[in-house]
């Protein structure tokens, strides 16, 4: 009997993870068309309800030192709202700042990646949306076999985002591109940050617009995983000039993948 209650609880969790899904509010999702003969399905998201990050689907990345600051993981956390927040502080002499990745929890090859944002304030340090795989590292194949692809970047608090493409490891042989452009009051409020990933190109939006369309590397064919970071350095101004604690919040993250 305890055997089919259950067989039985395990159907029920699955049929309402199904149907929460297909509840999802997907109006600032901006999916763009899908390929010929196929369309979307979600395959993997996080819309950071509760307490506790949910830590089967997500690292929290620390304690170590990262760039200028220190990746710590008391700053990642859910607000109880529905929110992800990645913190940046001050601590005694030393500033910190949060990030998580999904490394061996979840990586995927394409798609179309989605994640809605409000960003940070001060100057001295910068969020980050973006995907990562060990392949970056390695030399001969061009991206095809792993590219760092920042989904985007904003270092600046005058409206200007980057996106970008690092391949062929971080030492004499690497390789980059990447775009700099402009949105009109993108730091104010709620924005969606997303990459269309297939085969043969990358193609970049904000809020549902398109920002950048590239082929640069070659394009990866690799299952890379999803960080969502801070950072603190120079790039992004003087740290020391902030007023913190600021913070970067992520309403949500969403995977889709084109299925027949």
């Amino acid at each position: 009997m305890k055997k089919a209650i259950s067989i039985y609880t395990t159907l029920a969790l699955g049929w309402l993870a199904t149907a929460a899904a297909a509840d999802l509010d997907r109006s600032t999702d901006y999916l763009p068309p899908a390929p010929e003969g196929q369309r979307w399905q979600l395959a993997w998201h996080d819309e950071f309800e509760g307490n506790q990050l949910d830590e089967t689907k997500w690292n929290r990345l620390g304690d170590s030192k990262r760039r200028d600051g220190y990746w710590i993981k008391e700053d990642a956390y859910l607000d109880g709202q529905g929110r992800l927040v990645l913190r940046t502080r001050r601590d005694g002499e030393r500033f910190t700042c949060g990030a998580v990745n999904t490394q061996g929890k979840f990586e995927r090859a394409f798609g179309y990646y989605v994640a809605r944002c409000k960003l940070p304030k001060q100057p001295g340090h910068w969020p980050a949306f973006w995907l990562m795989t060990p392949g970056v590292s390695s030399v001969g194949q061009e991206g095809r076999d792993g590219t760092e692809i920042d989904i985007v970047e904003v270092p600046w608090r005058d409206g200007q985002l980057t996106s970008n493409l690092h391949w062929d490891g971080y030492g004499q042989e690497h390789k980059s591109a990447g775009i700099r452009f402009t949105v009109a009051g993108v730091m104010e409020g709620w924005h969606t940050f997303s990459l269309l990933w297939t085969p043969t190109e990358y193609v970049f939006y904000v809020d549902g617009k398109e920002t950048w369309r590239t082929t640069a590397g070659g394009v990866s064919q690799v299952p890379e995983y999803i960080k969502l970071t801070e950072e603190i350095g120079e790039w992004a101004g003087d740290i020391r000039q902030a007023v913190l604690p600021d913070y970067f919040e992520v309403d949500y993250v969403r995977v889709y993948q084109a299925v027949r």
